[in-house]
């Protein structure tokens, strides 16, 4: 299937494997996938790491965005994909751990974060043929992406899918933590005053709380042919 040089932006609430979806679409059609909820988890780890979020969760957002200019975060591609790294350190797991999870909301409500993300973002997209998720895409990143979907699914089987995935990993957690933490999530991403978690006029909806991943790849190839397929 030719589909021209486009961006395609997937939005949508946490633990709705917009990241999966998005490096599925990725590899069938050749296209180059930044996932900016690293980049956000990135940032989380170092400002954990450096002491800018305080024992009572209170943010040095002065100190931290001194440091963003000279922090280098950066995605690097290999056999198993795009992996994230400051500097020469790749930080895939620890950005993935529930500890970074629970700080990295508070952390990209920042105006100074979201700033510098969206300025990383835009530098990676610069040459188009990608593919992004994130929280913003459709709206604030790109706004003039030529698809964008907006990805939703029910909470508990978002929080039973984390759950699955953090144990798989190593990790000790609990169903009930995890569903507080997506709903804590959900709300501080809908009601933050920058750039907040909302679906673009022309996005297309897909909740996914019944699908397999085959299935939601059926789905975007016959998005993607109805739209964009030379004929």
């Amino acid at each position: 299937m030719l589909i021209p040089d486009i961006i395609i932006a997937i939005d949508g609430y946490s633990s709705t494997g917009k990241s999966s979806f998005a490096k599925s679409i990725a590899a069938e059609f050749s296209f180059l996938y930044l996932d900016s909820g690293a980049l956000y988890r990135g940032v989380t780890l170092f400002a954990m790491e450096n002491g800018f979020i305080g024992q009572n969760g209170n943010i040095d957002e002065f100190s931290l965005k001194k440091s963003l200019e000279n922090l280098d975060i950066h995605f690097e591609s290999g056999p198993q994909g795009s992996r994230t790294f400051i500097g020469g350190r790749c930080i895939e797991k620890d950005i993935r751990s529930l500890a970074v999870s629970d700080k990295v909301s508070p952390i990209a409500a920042l105006p100074s974060v979201r700033n510098f993300v969206n300025y990383k973002l835009r530098e990676f997209g610069r040459k188009r043929r990608v593919v992004m998720d994130g929280r913003d895409i459709g709206t604030t990143v790109f706004p003039d992406a030529e698809l964008k979907i907006f990805m939703t699914a029910d909470p508990e089987v978002r929080a039973r899918r984390r759950t699955d995935e953090l144990i798989s990993k190593g990790n000790a957690v609990s169903f009930e933590d995890v569903l507080k933490n997506i709903e804590e999530r959900d709300y501080i991403d809908s009601h933050r005053e920058v750039s907040p978690l909302t679906m673009a006029p022309d996005a297309i909806v897909l909740d996914n709380s019944e699908m397999t991943m085959e299935q939601q790849m059926d789905w975007i190839r016959q998005v993607i042919k109805d739209r964009f397929c030379t004929r």
